[in-house]
């Protein structure tokens, strides 16, 4: 069962749906307006959230975006009448899971509707954890890119410089910027994110900078933003590249003197925080276009680190694959071994171009060991779509090539026991011994 808030102002269907829910054992909260609905979102502990995209103080829109900053692993369904079905299908864009049309058909729709939106929940946040659990016990990269990285993170950590962190989406971003923190002198206090390209303009400068009681309608409280509850540690801008123009001078400010004002306020907060951002964009090139500003480009790239994607760090993807293997199989029970690569497999996994990186990775494997039922995993368990593979690039390496380093990472990984290491390729002793000799290994 899980924690649903149902924000609806119309008082017969809210009052349906939270019967309806309850029923079955959920714990739900409701609220009237859309205003209401964000100020419980703030105080945390919601699973999934039932809004009506029209209500009176904020529409349905604001509230799933506040819900995705908030909570990034909140489910969404959306309540909407026949006309907004399109405004439905763009809150799914932003990550609501599905949508219901008004009138709703019967409490078993909602019910049905609610138990597979909480249950990809459960699935996602095992997911994320097990992914995050992974890369923190990932061995040291091999990729001379990634290395570079990696020493610059564990340098700029002990320090209080202003991180910017550069990468395609899914090369671990985040991870870095909580890895900056741990290992900081920070580490203690908060960890505080905010991610720039799910809140609208008005709401994300509350979120930063909060606001005083009558700032503005629905401002019942003086409420504290997020540059404030991280006071004495880190503060994290994900996907920075998308802050409005208006409010990247404000942020500005705040990066230069450490102080600024709630929204409706005059007086002056001074919170000691240390700037960490990330960003999928060029932020050179928007700065050349006029879409990004050049002096808090230069402020947030004090020490620029960029993460590079797992096609150009192709010594990693066995190792990492391993490690999400572990993380992974049913054996991630104590006592038994995760399933094996094949050297053909890994070959595969080497030299497909990854366009979701690790996250696609995790996705394959996970796919292969159910497919594999327990035994070694082969091409066929793998299942990559074809069309990736004719769309990697030039510079993929020759099949001869992602074969030998198969065999080193597996020799490397045994350290040199070429019986263990014929066992994780799942090939014959004497094949690795041909194979050793065709390559001239040591």
């Amino acid at each position: 069962m899980g924690r649903i808030l149902v924000a609806e102002d119309d008082e017969g269907v809210r009052t349906f749906l939270v019967e309806a829910l309850e029923g079955v054992g959920h714990d739900v909260v409701a609220a009237p307006d859309g205003l209401a609905a964000i100020e419980i979102l703030r105080g945390g502990g919601i699973e999934l959230l039932l809004t009506d995209l029209r209500m009176p103080g904020a529409d349905g829109m604001a509230v799933v975006r506040v819900a995705r900053a908030e909570e990034a692993d909140v489910e969404v369904i959306i309540l909407t009448a026949f006309g907004d079905v399109k405004t439905a299908v763009d809150a799914m864009k932003l990550g609501a899971f599905d949508y219901l049309e008004k009138p709703v058909a019967s409490p078993a729709a909602v019910r049905a509707l609610a138990a597979s939106a909480l249950a990809r929940r459960a699935e996602l946040v095992g997911e994320s954890a097990s992914l995050r659990a992974a890369l923190a016990k990932a061995p040291a990269s091999r990729s001379p890119r990634m290395r570079a990285a990696e020493e610059a993170l564990a340098k700029v950590a002990k320090t209080a410089a202003t991180v910017l962190l550069q990468g395609e989406s899914g090369t671990g971003k985040e991870v870095a910027a909580r890895a900056i923190h741990d290992a900081s002198p920070r580490a203690s206090k908060p960890f505080v994110a905010i991610n720039c390209a799910v809140l609208s303009e008005p709401l994300i400068e509350s979120e930063l900078f909060g606001h005083e009681k009558g700032a503005f309608t629905g401002a019942h409280a003086q409420r504290r933003g997020r540059l404030e509850l991280a006071d004495g540690g880190t503060f994290f801008l994900d996907e920075v590249g998308e802050l409005h123009p208006s409010l990247q001078a404000k942020l500005l400010r705040v990066i230069e003197e450490r102080s600024f004002e709630r929204v409706g306020g005059s007086k002056a907060i001074e919170v000691d925080v240390r700037f960490i951002a990330a960003t999928h964009r060029d932020l050179r090139a928007m700065v050349r276009e006029g879409k990004f500003r050049e002096d808090i480009y230069h402020r947030l790239a004090v020490f620029p680190i960029t993460l590079p994607p797992l096609r150009e760090r192709r010594e990693d993807i066995v190792p990492i694959a391993e490690t999400l293997l572990a993380q992974l199989s049913p054996a991630g029970s104590p006592g038994r071994a995760a399933p094996a690569l094949s050297a053909a497999a890994q070959a595969h996994l080497v030299a497909a171009p990854w366009p979701g990186n690790v996250r696609e990775l995790r996705n394959v494997l996970e796919r292969a060991i159910i497919l594999a039922d327990g035994g070694v995993l082969t091409v066929e368990h793998l299942a990559l779509d074809s069309q990736e593979g004719r769309e990697a690039t030039a510079a993929t390496p020759r099949l001869e090539d992602l074969e030998r380093a198969a065999i080193e990472n597996a020799l490397a990984a045994v350290q040199g026991n070429r019986k263990d290491a014929a066992a994780r390729l799942g090939i014959g002793l004497r094949t690795l011994y041909e194979k050793i000799k065709r390559y001239g290994l040591r």
